[in-house]
């Protein structure tokens, strides 16, 4: 591949507007009805070609640049989905993270996703297959080739799209720690709410996320931030997926700005606009 020039995507983070769990499944997940809504802040991956194996290039200290990243790995399956043999080779991905992590925006998923298509057109993989090598890497991976607003079912990753909520401001406020999915799912496991999800969860479509309760009460934090931005106004607030991010819904950028000034120290506020299923894809396009 040399000679050809380096090519640019970005990959947009989600919020969860609802997140129910039904139950727990056998295969180690647990069955989900969640409503997925783009966001407009993003990370970016540059690929470009080099001489040797494949690479990884991160300027956060914090986001891992070997097979720990899902990014590595979509490399992986993407070269085998183009009937390569070997490890990957001949190009290398530049990340910028801009999406904290482990805080429930789907960073490391829409990174993943966002390999995927990049790497995809680089080696002539075609969509289908690319659907088929996000939906191995995990269970949001799919949800980033659509984006906008979509119901997630199974493990989130039956994916349904419905018609794009009103385009709103959302004032966001990371914590300074993050939260493990895995351990936001067994603390909901240890929960009376575990027991009685089966009844509450299937069917049921109110705004809510039945991980926040069992977080919070491990990381009270996150409790007072809904809450405050609630007080600021919020049309709804929620903390998105499995922490530690905390959300708050506003009907133009004055009141989700004036909301993030209220939230104190310790905390990181981003204001970034929701982001419909149209305007994802001009925003997500290969440049």
């Amino acid at each position: 591949m040399p000679g050809r020039r380096s090519r640019r995507i970005r990959a947009l983070a989600k919020i969860n507007l609802s997140l129910r769990i039904v139950g727990a499944r056998a295969d180690g997940y647990h069955e989900l009805q969640t409503v997925f809504q783009s966001i407009a802040l993003h990370d970016t991956l540059v690929l470009r070609a080099n001489d040797g194996p494949f690479a990884l290039e991160c300027g956060d200290p914090a986001c891992p640049v070997d097979r720990r990243n899902l990014v590595w790995r979509a490399a992986e399956r993407v070269w085998r989905a183009a009937g390569r043999r070997g490890s990957p080779r001949g190009f290398a991905i530049e990340l910028t993270k801009r999406i904290p992590i482990e805080a429930g925006l789907g960073g490391g998923s829409s990174d993943a996703a966002a390999a995927v298509r990049l790497l995809g057109g680089w080696l002539g993989v075609g969509e289908e297959a690319q659907r088929d090598v996000a939906a191995a890497l995990g269970a949001d991976v799919p949800y980033f080739l659509e984006g906008g607003t979509a119901l997630g079912l199974d493990r989130g990753d039956l994916l349904f799209p419905l018609l794009d909520e009103p385009k709103a401001w959302v004032a966001l406020a990371v914590p300074g720690f993050g939260v493990s999915t895995k351990e936001a799912f067994s603390w909901w496991d240890q929960s009376s709410a575990a027991r009685r999800s089966p009844k509450a969860g299937r069917g049921s479509h109110a705004l809510m996320n039945d991980l926040e309760a069992p977080v919070a009460r491990r990381h009270p934090v996150i409790g007072r931030l809904v809450r405050a931005l609630k007080r600021a106004g919020a049309a709804h607030a929620a903390m998105s997926g499995s922490g530690s991010a905390v959300f708050g819904l506003f009907d133009d950028r004055p009141a989700a700005e004036r909301a993030g000034r209220r939230l104190g120290r310790g905390v990181r506020v981003f204001i970034t606009p929701t982001v419909g299923r149209k305007a994802y894809r001009r925003l997500t396009a290969i440049g």
